[in-house]
């Protein structure tokens, strides 16, 4: 959870914040989420939202706060647990489809509820649920009532609201994320040409597996296409998750660096309504044990490596793909 500097005793700029993490939200038969625009990398269409499970995480901003830390004052504190209860409350009367647009929908309802709360940060993981395939007449059907949660990669997402001067309510920041793609590329990649000199000793590679744990993030042009109202407009975790996996098999990558800008290409590409899309990587590729195994040409043994592990940062505009030219 980002610090918050609010201004507290004397005009002092302090960091001021509490709340709850780890409220778990399971809504069972939540609208769908339908409409969606298809690309060429994903078959994802939708979510049927019959199960809507997301772990949030809430931080609340207020002046009023300051007594609690300095006195001893609770008079104005609402309690964490009162906080859980207020979430779980409010996940029973939104009709919404999107993580993000609960997110903003409960945030505005503290806002509304508690007037001496200035500002709130709120994030989330969504839990993804996949139907189960059980046999029926014509072979094998998707079951309506039988779902098994075994993803790694979770859908995330993030804002910040403030309350305004006219005692409105304005989200002042917003992300959207898809978080732990693991992906593994077993030929197709390397990774040569680095510095030499007396530090170096990794061997230059031309063609290596290459296992890499990937977050990705991405901000709207407009805030509001994060809520799914506008179907269209919504980038769904799924499809980011397909294109970064597609984009892995088609391209031969002399760098981790030079993927994520490959899949950052082909994001924004497919998505105009996104401003930016940002990246987090860690290099986890296997330490090779045997270059040469029986009854396989191309067959090798590795092991996972040791740590230290390498990592990536990365963020990418619409001027990149203007820049780029290739799309």
């Amino acid at each position: 959870m980002e610090a918050k500097t609010v201004e507290g005793k004397i005009g002092v700029k302090r960091t001021m914040y509490y709340g709850k993490g780890d409220v778990f939200v399971y809504r069972t038969f939540g609208k769908p989420l339908e409409g969606i625009k298809e690309i060429p990398e994903s078959p994802f269409k939708g979510r049927s939202n019959t199960i809507f499970g997301m772990d949030i995480k809430i931080a609340l901003k207020g002046d009023a706060f300051f007594s609690s830390f300095s006195e001893g004052d609770n008079s104005l504190v609402i309690a964490t647990d009162s906080m859980k209860n207020f979430i779980l409350y409010h996940a029973g009367e939104f009709n919404g489809t999107t993580m993000e647009g609960f997110l903003a929908y409960v945030s505005e309802a503290f806002l509304k509820k508690y007037k001496h709360i200035t500002g709130i940060t709120i994030s989330g993981t969504q839990f993804p649920f996949q139907e189960v395939d059980v046999p029926s007449e014509r072979g094998f059907a998707l079951s309506d009532t039988v779902f098994r949660q075994g993803l790694i990669e979770q859908p995330s997402a993030a804002l910040e609201m403030e309350r305004t001067e006219g005692n409105d309510y304005e989200i002042t920041k917003q992300t959207s994320g898809v978080k732990g793609l693991r992906l593994i590329k077993v030929k197709g990649s390397s990774f040569y040409g680095f510095i030499q000199d007396e530090f170096t000793t990794l061997p230059e590679s031309h063609d290596r597996p290459l296992f890499i744990y990937l977050n990705i993030d991405w901000k709207y042009k407009n805030g509001n296409d994060a809520n799914g109202i506008f179907s269209q407009n919504y980038v769904p975790a799924e499809q980011v998750a397909h294109i970064a996996q597609t984009v892995f098999h088609e391209k031969d990558s002399p760098s981790i660096q030079k993927l994520i800008y490959d899949i950052g290409l082909r994001i924004l590409t497919r998505f105009p309504q996104l401003e930016e899309v940002s990246f987090e990587s860690n290099n986890r590729t296997w330490d090779t044990v045997l270059e040469e195994v029986s009854y396989s040409p191309e067959g090798q043994i590795f092991t996972d490596p040791r740590p230290p592990f390498g990592f990536q940062g990365f963020s990418m505009t619409q001027d990149d793909l203007l820049a780029d030219g290739e799309y």
